[in-house]
């Protein structure tokens, strides 16, 4: 798949945003086709591009499909779909950042949380393509599921990341672990 072949930097992707949004017929986007696409509680991203628009949602279904080929481009290794399904059933909280189009959005990032639901909860998965990264939006996607979170009152959020990505967790103030490996906290105030 080219994706993986090929996966630009922000700085090569910036003069494709265009491109990126030319399915899209318009920049103007109708509130009300919003709820109904991504339900009550989705929230519009901030994006370099004023004619892309990138939306947060905890309502709209994932499709397993879709998510499989989030996962590939992101380069995870593949999950048999009827365990993702069941996976995806027993979360506490599952977040997908979708590239809004009225007709069909495209899933583009994606975060997945279980626990009690008051008093713990663990982030286990976080993706964002490769072709939108280094926009903000993992930021904007763990703001997003940390104040729906907040939202349930839970108190404590834990998480496990390949040791590459730590330091993006400990830039938004997450508690690493003593060896600053794979594990980080966070804490309601």
């Amino acid at each position: 798949m080219w994706l993986q072949e090929r996966t630009p930097s922000l700085h090569q992707l910036r003069p494709l945003w265009g491109r990126i949004v030319s399915l899209q017929t318009s920049a103007a986007i109708d509130r009300d086709n919003l709820v109904e696409l991504y339900g009550p509680e989705h929230r519009l991203c901030t994006t370099p591009s004023t004619q892309l628009n990138l939306v947060l949602s905890p309502d709209r279904e994932i499709d397993l499909y879709e998510l499989e080929q989030l996962c590939d481009a992101v380069g995870w290794s593949r999950r048999p779909v009827r365990r993702v399904r069941k996976a995806l059933q027993h979360s506490l909280l599952v977040v997908g950042l979708w590239r809004h189009d009225p007709r069909l959005p495209r899933l583009v990032g994606f975060a997945r949380c279980t626990g009690d639901g008051v008093i713990e909860a663990t982030v286990w998965d976080v993706a964002v393509h490769p072709l939108y990264q280094g926009a903000g939006l993992g930021r904007q996607l763990m703001a997003f599921v940390l104040d729906q979170l907040r939202a349930m009152q839970v108190e404590r959020v834990s998480l496990f990341a390949d040791p590459d990505v730590v330091r993006f967790y400990a830039d938004q103030g997450w508690e690493l672990e003593p060896q600053n490996r794979r594990c980080a906290f966070w804490y309601s105030p």
